[in-house]
């Protein structure tokens, strides 16, 4: 046989052979796209990038605010809120001195109004959060004063209150003693502290044996009693106004916080700790 004939003759045999067997040489490749196909680097996460948020907010709003900070973490995990607690007279200054704040809670419209004036806040984030009450107190122990004429007595010869010139509950202390025409009497008997919390520690330590603090003070404590609800017709409304800093480098998260402050969760911190919602 020559080479030609056995050439052609196993070229024959191979051809038979594959037909039998079925030959499929690109059968692996079908395979791999009928599957889903590993990816060969795995997909990460877009990663949040951390925010820090500083609030100045009156000293009156401490715990509260301090419970809402606990709950607004665990649904802005990579938010971190500062708060900053002081009379809304010194945060005021604080920030018109240039201080890094994001959001401001006074707790008067007194020291908003002249952020707003200024234009250190972003007008149209401005809105009223909350109300409170004033009310009168005495040592829990003692019952030196039972209403604010007796602020008068003889016997009762200290009495605190926040210094009206920046603490706002000191100067809706003012409204109410000079409309009842009891300021002039009893001026030379005041302590004048920086912020409505030391008015309640003075009372609670006996170096005051009464003081006009905000109803949600008087409930932190066991050690003062609440003698008088002072009449809100006696002052200007007591409210809350909150707003977003101009110099805020976070305002959309800001803002943020601001749409939580008025949720039902925050709501619900809020009136438990003894204030008003609006």
């Amino acid at each position: 046989m020559n080479k030609k004939k056995v050439v052609t003759f196993l070229s024959l045999i191979v051809v038979t052979l594959c037909a039998i067997a079925g030959c499929r040489f690109f059968s692996p490749t079908v395979e791999q796209t009928s599957k889903p196909i590993a990816s060969t680097s795995a997909v990460s996460p877009v990663k949040q990038e951390n925010i820090q948020l500083t609030v100045s907010a009156a000293a009156s709003l401490k715990e509260s605010l301090g419970e809402i900070t606990l709950a607004y973490s665990k649904a802005k995990s990579n938010v971190a809120i500062r708060n900053n607690f002081g009379s809304s007279g010194d945060l005021l200054q604080q920030i018109i001195n240039g201080a890094p704040v994001d959001v401001f809670i006074s707790a008067a419209a007194k020291q908003m109004d002249e952020l707003q004036k200024k234009d250190l806040i972003i007008a149209d984030t401005r809105r009223d959060l909350l109300s409170n009450r004033l009310v009168l107190i005495v040592p829990a122990d003692k019952d030196d004063a039972k209403e604010l004429k007796d602020l008068t007595n003889a016997n009762i010869e200290r009495i605190a209150i926040g210094d009206p010139r920046s603490v706002p509950a000191g100067q809706y202390a003012e409204q109410v003693l000079t409309k009842l025409e009891l300021w002039q009497d009893v001026q030379s008997k005041f302590v004048l502290v920086n912020n409505v919390r030391q008015v309640l520690q003075f009372v609670e330590s006996g170096n005051a044996q009464a003081g006009i603090v905000y109803a949600t003070d008087a409930k932190t404590s066991t050690k003062v009693k609440v003698v008088q609800v002072i009449d809100a017709k006696l002052h200007k409304p007591i409210v809350y106004p909150i707003a977003v800093l101009q110099k805020s480098t976070n305002q959309t998260s800001a803002k943020s916080y601001l749409e939580f402050l008025s949720s039902e969760p925050a709501r619900t911190i809020f009136e438990k700790h003894g204030f008003s919602p609006l």
